[in-house]
């Protein structure tokens, strides 16, 4: 069973697009910058935490959180926990206390990885740089993203880059019906000290626990 988690950073992996290759005459030299300097900052971390707030336009805001490390990665939210150790992908269900265990394909999990969301946009987009912003004492670099894919469910995603530290602070994604959904950064801690059985599933740690093997 898929687990129904939204995560964009998690989006923008695979539920927007049929992934294919943009033109690039269409990106904008500025957008393009402030994107592979986002890129490149995430790219070169080992490891990191998000904590976020999710946001249906007209319904409750959900927080929720992220741990990344390599190409494991465990994400919780909304009373689903996704845990994912490079091999398998376990996901617990608290409401029924069932877990459901795949064998992971990092093709197949489309909004399901973190571990790809900062390099997503260089595939199925065109962008262009929109405005800058101030939010409090911080300036925000806004970046639009259009899907090239003409079967995508999705109008556009408005991102919101710190200009001195090339962080992501948020994220807009329009669908083609015009309802909107924002996520937003609380808290990031970059390098963070964390073990790999993090991301492994263990079944004692959760009494009574029902485990469905689809491997």
């Amino acid at each position: 069973m898929k687990s129904k988690i939204v995560f964009l950073m998690l989006v923008l992996v695979g539920a927007m697009a049929v992934m294919v290759e943009p033109t690039q005459a269409q990106n904008d030299k500025k957008a393009a910058e402030i994107l592979d300097a986002m890129s490149n900052k995430y790219k070169n971390m080992k490891s990191f935490r998000a904590q976020f707030t999710y946001s249906p336009e007209g319904g409750k805001s959900m927080k929720g959180d992220a741990t990344v490390k390599g190409t494991k990665f465990r994400l919780k939210m909304a009373g689903q926990e996704i845990f994912n150790d490079g091999s398998t992908m376990a996901t617990y269900i608290k409401e029924t206390n069932e877990v459901n265990l795949q064998d992971f394909d990092p093709s197949e999990t489309g909004d399901l990885n973190p571990t790809q969301i900062y390099t997503a946009y260089k595939k199925g987009f065109k962008y262009r740089f929109v405005q800058e912003v101030k939010e409090g004492a911080q300036t925000y670099e806004v970046v639009e993203l259009q899907p090239t894919g003409k079967n995508s469910q999705v109008a556009k995603v408005e991102i919101r880059v710190n200009k001195n530290d090339k962080s992501i602070k948020s994220w807009k994604i329009t669908q083609k019906s015009g309802q909107q959904v924002t996520y937003r950064v609380d808290n990031f801690e970059p390098e963070v000290n964390v073990a790999d059985s993090h991301f492994a599933f263990n079944p004692k740690q959760y009494p009574g626990v029902e485990v469905v093997d689809l491997r």
